[in-house]
């Protein structure tokens, strides 16, 4: 492995791991990691990366508030992941017109579509506000009120910013547990169209049997554009007078490609990692969150591949549905498979050991940081937390009546008279493109029984009571005189709050009981979660104090973050990975399409990859073409799309993907197996030229 200058100290053991590990923010980015990343290859001068009026920071874009993205043309051309585009192109999609199975490209400005509430955020400029608040007293506030004081600062810092330029606005986040905050003004663009994408059995090659496994040939990307007002530049709502924004930078695309052992860097916004977490919130984190997750979906996905499979109209409705609950249903599975093989939780409590004696010597947060108190209050929220997670896992976005019927539970669909109570109502409009009856009420039937069997009877809501008594226990029966009988399931029929049979309406009564239980059990739950959140953030002070020679990272929370390795594999049971992919694997994989649905491509792509010559596309090292490829980049949700840089800061790839042998580096970085998957630059135009013919979008993208 690598020889490093700069060595810091693991989260969960004593030995030394490798500084590459982490996800850096920009503005302050340590001399010591910079330092570090030059010897590995990184050539441009610090200012780069942010301060130059040309950094690479300008060419990243936070896309849609869940993925990333990279703009990659003077014209706002933006790539990203197909499976981050996945709900824009379904959006898009009709039986007629099915862009999710045929692709879509459109040949000319006029044809690209528009995508209601889809945006990018740039990230202009950032800076630590801890101080500031510290001085406001937010040390001295219970959680609740230290909220309210970072959203006034927000406000504060955006009316400020505001009167610069009125397009930008000020996001305020807590970093290293709470013990720093830093601001991070933005500027969103809310006019951001679809261009192309391919067929999702490219987009998606591979679907569930490989997702977050090794080795990967998906296609995952897709291509939108940012448009802005014409005489401003700036940020607009969409209008048909709109036009393609002219960015200050965007990224060179390259076609050189790379080799082992050279410099790679992802820029992004990660979404969430919890490398500080302490042992006993691991525990939890296995076996009453990751557990219950894999058991839920587990159930529910079975449910919905069946009606998937049986109907065209569903499964464009549910495509994009059932790729969000299985990305994190596996993802569970495989981190608790890597919590226990790999021993998180004892490597944990030993460094937690050393911690303490540490303290013990130190007298650093006396008082405060209390390992025993800590161990007795994640004991006593352990059982209704897991209950927590079978209510949410249940409920929440699983099926249009519980939506429905939580949103009138909670007031959010009033409608009607502001001043006059006797004149408001609820009525929801036909969305019936987006769902299918015969499969939410079976799914919804399956989980209300699953619900029971798995949690005590403590922690059931009453609507259990109405199932009993007026159902005899038939959870079929209850969900059919659902659909049948609330007026919440009427599209377009109004329901009057001050009318008899407001209360009555079976709809209404499943709503009340779940947002009545939900506020119950956020009550139970909300000191011990406030104990315990003190706990955590006085475990990770203690840690960047007994370490404060050393450089440290703040965990991830979807704000732009730069993570630096090189590009190589790993060995895993004496096997080495390899580190690319190659046309003659997918085309093996093709093979057995007609047997696995996930590896079915059509003709044309099987003919496309088993070219002899793929030009300017292929290897110039290896001969090969190759699709996708592995770095020691740190990755995790919300990297999605994330461009992947060579030294010279050009983009050679897209992350979409962690390797399964590493699922845990949510809360451990494992450093010997933990890989990014990233799609090649060249496999993405080399699908764009052969496939969709989008000769414009490539002269505009210029690949060198």
């Amino acid at each position: 492995m690598k020889k490093l200058s700069l060595l810091i100290l693991g989260l969960l053991t004593l030995l030394p791991v490798k500084a590459d590990e982490g996800m850096w923010t920009l503005y302050n980015l340590p001399e010591a990691v910079y330092r570090q990343m030059k010897a590995y290859g990184y050539s441009l001068p610090y200012e780069s990366l942010y301060s130059a009026d040309n950094a690479i920071k300008g060419s990243v874009v936070l896309f849609g508030g869940f993925c990333s993205g990279v703009v990659v043309s003077p014209d706002g051309l933006v790539f990203t992941n197909h499976h981050c585009g996945f709900e824009a192109i379904r959006s898009h999609s009709t039986v007629e017109h099915d862009y999710m199975l045929n692709g879509f490209y459109a040949k000319d400005y006029k044809e690209e579509l528009p995508n209601e509430d889809l945006y990018v955020s740039f990230m202009v400029e950032q800076q630590n506000v801890t101080q500031r608040l510290q001085a406001m007293g937010i040390d001295d506030l219970p959680a609740d009120k230290q909220s309210e004081l970072i959203d006034s600062l927000a406000a504060i810092m955006t009316d400020s910013v505001k009167k610069i330029e009125k397009t930008l606005h000020v996001e305020i986040d807590p970093y290293y547990e709470g013990n720093s905050y830093f601001a991070t003004t933005y500027r969103l663009f809310p006019d951001v169209r679809l261009v192309f994408t391919v067929p999702k059995s490219m987009g998606k090659f591979g679907g569930e049997t490989d997702n977050w496994m090794w080795p990967r040939q998906t296609c995952d990307f897709s291509v939108f554009r940012i448009y802005a007002d014409p005489q401003t530049n700036g940020p607009a709502e969409y209008s048909e007078q709109n036009v393609p924004y002219r960015p200050k930078t965007w990224a060179p695309v390259s076609l050189q490609g790379y080799k082992d052992g050279d410099f790679a860097m992802t820029i992004g916004y990660p979404g969430s990692t919890e490398r500080y977490l302490s042992s006993y919130g691991i525990r939890e984190m296995r076996d009453a969150g990751n557990a219950t997750r894999v058991q839920v979906r587990g159930l529910k996905q079975e449910i919905m591949q069946r009606h998937m499979r049986a109907d065209e109209a569903v499964r464009i409705k549910y495509d994009s549905k059932f790729a969000q609950s299985a990305n994190y249903w596996k993802n569970s599975m495989g981190m608790n498979k890597c919590i226990d093989s790999i021993g998180i939780i004892e490597q944990k409590q030993a460094y937690e050991m050393r911690l303490r004696h540490w303290q013990e010597e130190t007298g650093f947060l006396k008082g405060k940081l209390d390992f025993d108190l800590m161990a007795k209050l994640y004991g006593e929220r352990f059982e209704r937390m897991r209950a927590f997670y079978y209510w949410t896992e249940t409920f929440l976005g699983t099926s249009e009546v519980v939506t429905r019927a939580m949103r009138a539970g909670n007031g959010m669909e009033v409608k009607g008279s502001e001043s006059d109570p006797k004149k408001q109502y609820i009525e929801f409009d036909d969305n019936s493109d987006s769902w299918d009856e015969a499969l939410d009420k079976e799914v919804f039937a399956a989980l209300l029984k699953n619900y029971r069997e798995h949690v005590s009877a403590q922690y059931l809501p009453s609507v259990y009571k109405t199932i009993d008594a007026d159902f005899g226990g038939d959870y079929a029966a209850y969900v059919d005189a659902l659909y049948k009988k609330s007026v919440l399931m009427k599209n377009g029929k109004k329901l009057y709050f001050n009318k008899k049979n407001f209360n009555k309406d079976l709809g209404v009564q499943l709503g009340v009981s779940l947002v009545d239980y939900l506020a119950q059990q956020r009550e139970a739950l909300a000191p011990l979660a406030d104990s315990i959140d003190l706990q955590e953030k006085y475990l990770c002070a203690a840690k960047l104090r007994m370490e404060q020679d050393m450089p440290h990272y703040s965990d991830a929370n979807m704000t732009m973050r730069l993570s630096y390795g090189r590009v190589g594999g790993f060995t895993m049971n004496g096997s080495p990975s390899g580190y690319y992919t190659t046309a003659e694997s997918i085309v093996e994989k093709m093979g057995y399409g007609d047997k696995m649905p996930d590896y079915y491509a059509e003709p044309i792509m099987k003919e496309l990859l088993s070219a002899t010559d793929f030009g300017k596309y292929q290897d110039k090292t290896t001969g090969k073409m190759q699709l996708c490829f592995l770095t020691n980049n740190d990755i995790t949700g919300g990297n999605s799309g994330s461009p992947m840089f060579n030294g010279k800061g050009e983009l050679i790839g897209l992350a979409f993907d962690g390797n399964w042998d590493s699922l845990s580096s949510d809360i451990y970085f494992e450093k010997n197996l933990a890989r990014c998957i990233g799609v090649d630059i060249r496999y993405v135009l080399y699908m764009m030229d052969k496939w969709g013919h989008a000769d414009r979008l490539l002269k505009e993208i210029n690949a060198k």
